[in-house]
């Protein structure tokens, strides 16, 4: 969704030519995998980080125009909602320090937007979801003011035909009391309210599926370790709240479409794959376009003249389908490569974090790619869908699904059997000793203590309250808490709470 389309009004001869330059564009991909024509010199990793913004009472800050003209560095771009920014890091391989030396960047080039940010009365925040967004802050004059995102909101709530409805039951807090949110929204700005971390990974063609079934394996574990999003529109709801909060405010579905078991555009997927074709095929065979604005190429004539082809079609329609993990087709200098893009991480806590979830994601994909026996010819799909929302909503206290274990805690998953795993992943990458043994072991103190962003947001909160707060009040005194602390730069797993 990166790419400008014009504010227009589609009409259906749009959508079935843009239907059959999408086949089209299937049949150049296929030739393309058939043929080998892809880049693979060596194996690189990216980021995106979404930030919010908030202001001196702690609210979300709608200023992220006059924020990134502060900035003014190309790095730093819009995203859905005004109170939120994004930040794009250049790729660069995995191998050696890298990760040390992508911390560092990631601090300066943070507290020097930060500071920008400042001069324009907002602070950056890397948290999941922002426990103090209201109902005034979704409301729909809030989405960014750009064609795509304005065309974007149209064409979903076109699709739907009508408002959106988040419903979500909350998982209790440590003094027994459970939240419920059931919240009318005629926009999807409440999606919002919630930032991630996007992982990338280049990976060769004949590879792609491997790497994609152990992200998907890995996506529950990822989730119960790595959750910060607990709280919206002042409930406490599941440890990653991020995970129904973008399906339901992106559901293009009435009721009865959902009852008849038509698949949602944020979705997990169904089935494991044996080629990045699969999941762009899925994507033209279950998917109306939203954005139905075919380009001029001719795909398969683009390759019978020696070019690679943009494949814009697939690749616009790919950014409006909201998988957890997504596949990738661009091109670099005309060249073309594929990535998986990794989107199951929430924004934050701090630096280090988000380094370490990378570390684990990495090293633990990797282990499992290089199996005599792949784990998804042992565990069903079914099982790695079940672990995913387990982990988004119960975090830490989830029990999941692994084979040859049972059901098992994450914490224990990960120090018995991942975390070593892990650790041999990253040096079949190349990773050096110093950065494998710096972030994973920041993983294995939060399995430890059992203290994900999620946990502490929640126990500070509890403690707020019993000392006479209100929930509005303790996630004000919480959420500006969190900001001091992530300031420090010290890891999550060692916040002391209240």
């Amino acid at each position: 969704m990166g790419r400008h389309v014009d504010n227009r009004v589609f009409r259906p001869v749009d959508r079935q030519r843009y239907r059959e330059k999408m086949q089209r564009g299937l049949d150049a991909l296929a030739r393309m995998l058939a043929e080998g024509n892809f880049s693979f010199p060596h194996q690189q990793m990216g980021l995106e980080m979404e930030l919010h913004l908030v202001d001196e009472h702690m609210e979300p800050s709608m200023s992220n125009t006059i924020v990134l003209e502060k900035i003014s560095d190309p790095a730093f771009t819009t995203e859905l909602g005004q109170n939120n920014v994004e930040f794009n890091v250049e790729p660069r391989v995995l191998a050696g320090d890298g990760a040390l030396h992508l911390e560092e960047e990631l601090r300066t080039a943070l507290a020097r937007a930060d500071g920008k940010a400042h001069d324009a009365g907002a602070k950056l925040v890397m948290i999941g979801t922002l426990p103090t967004v209201r109902r005034a802050h979704v409301e729909p004059h809030w989405l960014t003011k750009l064609p795509r995102y304005q065309l974007l909101n149209e064409q979903i709530f076109n699709a739907r035909g009508e408002e959106t409805l988040l419903d979500m039951e909350g998982v209790p807090l440590a003094d027994g009391s459970s939240d419920k949110l059931r919240s009318y929204a005629d926009s999807i700005q409440p999606e919002s309210a919630s930032t991630s971390v996007q992982l990338h990974l280049q990976v060769a063609p004949e590879d792609f599926a491997a790497h994609w079934n152990a992200a998907q394996c890995l996506a529950g574990i990822q989730l119960a370790i790595g959750s910060n999003s607990p709280f919206l529109l002042g409930k406490a709801l599941w440890h990653e709240t991020r995970i129904p909060l973008f399906q339901q405010a992106t559901d293009t579905r009435s009721q009865e479409l959902k009852n008849q078991g038509v698949r949602p555009r944020v979705w997990f997927g169904e089935r494991w794959i044996t080629s990045i074709f699969d999941l762009f095929e899925e994507n033209v065979r279950y998917f109306p376009a939203l954005l139905p604005e075919p380009e001029d190429e001719d795909p398969v004539a683009a390759l019978d003249a020696g070019r690679a082809p943009v494949l814009a079609e697939l690749r616009l329609h790919n950014g409006t389908i909201w998988r957890w993990n997504r596949p990738v087709y661009d091109l670099v200098d005309g060249v073309p490569h594929l990535r998986v893009e990794n989107r199951v991480l929430p924004s934050g806590p701090t630096v280090v974090d988000v380094l370490a979830n990378a570390a684990f994601f990495y090293g633990a994909q990797r282990a499992l790619t290089e199996q005599d026996r792949p784990l998804w010819t042992r565990m069903s799909f079914e099982a790695a869908e079940e672990n995913f929302f387990a982990g988004a909503r119960n975090g830490t206290d989830a029990h999941l699904y692994w084979p040859s274990a049972g059901w098992v805690a994450p914490d224990e998953l990960v120090l018995r059997r991942l975390l070593p795993m892990a650790h041999d992943g990253l040096r079949a990458c190349g990773v050096s000793d110093a950065a494998r043994e710096r972030y994973l072991g920041i993983i294995e103190q939060r399995c430890l203590k059992r203290q994900t962003g999620a946990t502490w947001q929640r126990d500070t909160v509890v403690a707020l309250e019993r000392r006479g707060m209100d929930r509005q009040e303790a996630l004000a005194a919480m959420l500006r808490r969190y900001i001091e602390l992530a300031e420090n730069g010290d890891p999550v797993h060692t916040w002391p709470i209240g």
